[in-house]
């Protein structure tokens, strides 16, 4: 399965790939537990064109908006593998390789004390919790590694797209792209199959094609 960048302009989706629209589920301060399922786009019966610019009145679907306001969807993020980029951090029971530029807010490392707080504990509610956070964490910014092995531990993903809507902070979020489809550039390049990676679609990150977030501040994300 394929997701393929076109220069200024939309991701396109393989015939074949799953779309779902999901929304996260939070709880009273904004901290997010999973998701929440609300609309199974299937797998169509042909490409999928995808908003990228943010400016679709028809999301999560291109509409023509990118060419309308002069998108400039340049790809800028580091082409290195992951692992090339990502710094180790000791834990107490998991090891953590962590890549800050991958971040897409999802806020699965903010319930309670936090994910930087049970890193460090040994009590077996911050070893769920850790764990947890290393399996959902939406952009692959955190992966948990077994001191022991020195493995890297990923959960097992169905090959399939969520168009993620944060509710809670009232706006749409990333496309997450989850079990390894490959996401291909614009210019052919074939970015580093990963078992979960975040998509850009406001237009306006500055770690392009993947998300940093910016959609937060966004006024053409705010949820209707």
């Amino acid at each position: 399965m394929k997701i393929k960048i076109t220069k200024d302009g939309p991701y396109v989706a393989d015939t074949g790939v799953p779309l779902k629209e999901v929304d996260y589920v939070a709880d009273r301060k904004g901290a997010v537990l999973g998701y929440e399922e609300t609309k199974d786009h299937g797998k169509g019966d042909g490409e999928t064109y995808l908003c990228r610019c943010g400016h679709s009145q028809k999301k999560p679907f291109c509409d023509g908006h990118h060419a309308k306001i002069g998108f400039n969807g340049t790809e800028v993020s580091e082409r290195k593998p992951y692992t090339a980029c990502a710094e180790r951090v000791q834990g107490e029971v998991y090891d953590l390789l962590d890549y800050p530029d991958l971040c897409a807010t999802g806020r699965f490392c903010d319930v309670g004390a936090g994910f930087g707080h049970a890193l460090f504990c040994s009590d077996n509610a911050s070893v769920a919790y850790t764990k947890k956070v290393g399996d959902n964490c939406p952009s692959g910014r955190f992966v948990l590694v077994d001191k022991e092995t020195g493995k890297t531990l990923e959960p097992e993903l169905e090959q399939e797209v969520y168009l993620i809507r944060d509710v809670a902070a009232g706006h749409y979020g990333p496309i997450h792209v989850r079990g390894g489809i490959q996401v291909t550039s614009a210019d052919g390049f074939d970015y580093e199959p990963r078992n979960r990676v975040t998509l850009c679609r406001c237009g306006e990150s500055g770690n392009m094609p993947f998300c940093d977030a910016s959609h937060l501040d966004c006024p053409h994300m705010k949820l209707p």
